[in-house]
């Protein structure tokens, strides 16, 4: 009898430790997963490299845990890093798309597993799996890159030279709709001549471009936010210029990185007498061009304030509240909710103030300041 007992104490013994072992196993399994999972585009730019250390020093002491996943400029990947992200049990999703109608079947797997899709910096299109879209004011930065260019031109027939984004990219569409409000009435009067684009000459006197107008564009100007693409476009448009399309110009660059390949080409070209070169991003090798004369406008896009709202995005999910929005984007499927920051035009009169006494940057980062 004594001995039967033995046995039962010693089975319930070993089915306690068992429970107590999956229960462990549990805590330790619920505790693993991830809150949050954030997609970026590429290493290879560093704008994006910014923003990832941006995510890290906003999440840095928070109870939320997070992964930080690159697409290196593909949608594969892309879709990959969000399968990834969804079987680490994410309850947000914060992405940046490579490719803003190629993203849709990614984050349409992630809304069927009740993931929320907080779209970051560029909207995702043609689908109704996103929740809510953190930017910069587009149509703003590119109204503001044109005002620059408008405010600096040399008197009538100005040479304007037009470059964009990606194709791919709805952010490209509205940086460059929100330049042609500005430039077009200065194109119509005379103010500048288009020097590179057949599609915007057609629509010179066309105030508001549809989409597909945009398209044409577009097409005919597009860098692919390529360093490479944008000089080879550059060197192309200018080797087919005709001589009273150099001396003094106005070109319209669509980023940083861009930016600084197109000056380069510009400047070498000696039939150039000089030249007004837009960017965007405020990188740290644009700021040295701004200080040295090079590049002349930045569109600084405080990414630290941009990242803050895509956490506060977050962390109000994850807490169940409803988080704080102040417009709405049509996204080709559905106005997707979202919450704007303010964008700032840095040139070298104002670098030191709003970069450096600001704590974005470092004074040492640069010479010349």
């Amino acid at each position: 009898m004594k001995k039967g007992l033995k046995t039962i104490s010693l089975i319930l013994v070993i089915m306690l430790l068992a429970t107590m072992v999956a229960a462990c196993s549990k805590k330790e399994g619920e505790s693993s997963k991830l809150s949050v999972g954030i997609v970026l585009p590429t290493k290879d730019e560093p704008r994006w490299v910014q923003d990832e250390q941006r995510f890290k020093d906003a999440l840095s002491g928070s109870k939320y845990t997070t992964e930080i996943l690159f697409s290196q400029g593909s949608s594969a990947k892309e879709k990959e890093n969000v399968e990834t992200l969804i079987s680490k049990g994410i309850q947000v999703l914060i992405i940046c798309p490579q490719d803003g109608d190629a993203a849709a079947g990614a984050v349409e797997a992630a809304k069927k597993e009740g993931i929320k899709v907080i779209s970051y910096d560029r909207l995702i299109t043609s689908t109704d799996a996103v929740d809510y879209y953190v930017t910069f004011d587009s149509v703003a930065v590119g109204a503001a890159q044109a005002k620059y260019l408008v405010d600096h031109a040399k008197g009538a027939g100005e040479p304007l030279y037009l470059y964009a984004g990606g194709a791919g990219d709805n952010n490209a569409f509205l940086f460059f709709e929100g330049a042609w409000k500005v430039l077009q009435p200065k194109i119509k009067d005379g103010t500048f001549k288009i020097a590179n684009s057949s599609e915007a000459i057609a629509l010179k006197d066309s105030a508001e471009l549809s989409h597909e107008q945009l398209a044409k564009i577009i097409g005919q100007v597009t860098t692919n936010w390529d360093a490479n693409d944008a000089k080879n476009k550059a060197q192309t448009h200018l080797t087919a210029a005709a001589a009273d399309m150099k001396g003094d110009v106005a070109i319209l660059a669509p980023n940083d990185g861009t930016a600084r390949s197109i000056a380069d080409v510009f400047s070498s070209d000696k039939a150039v007498t000089s030249f007004v070169v837009t960017g965007q991003d405020a990188e740290k090798a644009s700021v040295q061009y701004i200080l040295d004369s090079k590049q002349s406008m930045t569109v600084f896009k405080d990414v630290r304030t941009l990242v803050k709202d895509a956490m506060g995005m977050a962390v109000s999910i994850l807490d169940g509240k409803s988080p704080e929005t102040t417009g709405e984007y049509d996204n080709k499927k559905i106005k997707v909710k979202a919450k704007q920051t303010d964008v700032i035009v840095v040139e070298k009169a104002n670098v030191k103030k709003e970069l450096v006494d600001s704590g974005y940057y470092k004074a040492e980062d640069f010479t010349g300041l």
